[in-house]
């Protein structure tokens, strides 16, 4: 379908597929951003500490150069403390760096663990594809974002070094305990603005990708109702077992009619038929009810098993909007349903001769 046709957001269901299949929105330049200033702050940190360290290394091994026995056994071993010692210098440096980058893409899509990206599919093999990708709007966003950066950090560096230039024509003149200190504040401060600038790209970069990811996976309506009918069932399907579900509910509480003592009415309107069993119940039981045809028929079955029917328009509107079916009648409705029902009761004893 094409994309001019899906103008829809895309729904939480269709977001988490996307995510499942490794589809998120991610900016490699504010990885590099932070990785860079992060870096910077490192080398203001660390820097000083780390260059002690390799200072005294290299006076140590010049030192020792004619003093130490150098021999097949011992090689090795001076190679891997000489190791493990820069190792120790470089870990903090190092550590925060590592530390920053897992910051940096966690901060940006979350813990995420997914191997459908790196399955392989035979359409990125496809050269006409590759074409198109390489002279899609992407692509070219890409490159003008790229130049751009290039551009704007060479300004920056460009401006730092020459606001820094009297102090590097004055190096010449430094002691060497001074020298490589000063040469480290220079280069600190230069790459600090660098990465300053680069970051504040990055973020736009990032807002980008997140724009350009919510595009590529907005949906068709054609889509969201394909999609609810998917999450919900389909509409057609869920009425006709609703309406099923009706007629076999409409079946069994006419089965109930029968069994009724009383059939109230609003002559025309509604009908509903109750039952007392003071051994089951506390109160009158509606065992059914209905409304026009549903009510005629009700008033049928009644005919049909000699049950009284009593027109009562007051009583019957009240139980047929506060009862439910199988419910007990309420308490404000027990004075009206109890003289129905012993009028029923007179009139059935007088019928069979028991009055």
């Amino acid at each position: 379908m094409a994309d001019v046709d899906k103008t829809e957001k895309p729904t939480p269901r269709r977001q988490k597929k996307a995510r499942t299949e490794g589809s998120v929105a991610r900016s490699v330049e504010l990885n590099s951003g932070v990785l860079l200033l992060v870096a910077t702050l490192g080398l203001f940190l660390f820097g000083g500490r780390l260059a002690t360290g390799l200072a005294e290394l290299s006076g140590f091994v010049l030192r020792s150069a004619g003093q130490l026995p150098v021999t097949p056994g011992t090689l090795p071993l001076y190679v891997f403390k000489g190791g493990m010692y820069v190792l120790a210098l470089l870990f903090p440096f190092f550590g925060i760096i590592m530390i920053a980058g897992v910051v940096a893409n966690v901060a940006q899509v979350g813990l995420l663990w997914t191997p459908k990206p790196l399955k392989p599919r035979l359409s990125r093999l496809s050269p006409m594809k590759g074409i198109k990708r390489f002279f899609s709007a992407r692509a070219l966003v890409d490159l003008a974002k790229s130049i751009l950066k290039l551009v704007v950090v060479g300004l920056v560096v460009y401006t730092a070094i020459r606001g820094e230039l009297h102090r590097i024509l004055e190096l010449s003149a430094l002691p060497p305990s001074a020298l490589v200190g000063e040469i480290g504040r220079i280069a600190s401060l230069i790459l600090l603005k660098a990465a300053i600038v680069v970051l504040f790209i990055a973020v736009f970069d990032y807002a980008y990708a997140k724009y350009e990811h919510q595009k590529s996976i907005k949906m068709s309506k054609q889509e969201v109702k394909e999609e609810m009918r998917q999450a919900e069932g389909d509409p057609l399907v869920k009425s006709k077992i609703r309406g099923i579900q009706l007629r076999a509910a409409l079946r069994r509480m006419m089965r109930k009619v029968p069994q009724a003592d009383v059939v109230i009415t609003n002559p025309v309107h509604v009908a509903v038929a109750l039952k007392y069993d003071s051994k089951k119940h506390g109160a009158p039981v509606v065992l059914a009810k209905g409304a026009r045809r549903l009510a005629e028929r009700i008033k049928e079955i009644a005919r049909e098993h000699d049950i009284p029917i009593v027109e009562n328009p007051p009583v019957a509107q009240a139980l047929y909007r506060m009862v439910e079916i199988g419910q007990e009648i309420p308490l404000e409705l027990y004075r009206a349903v109890a003289e129905i029902l012993a009028f029923v009761y007179r009139m059935k004893r007088k019928y069979f001769g028991l009055a």
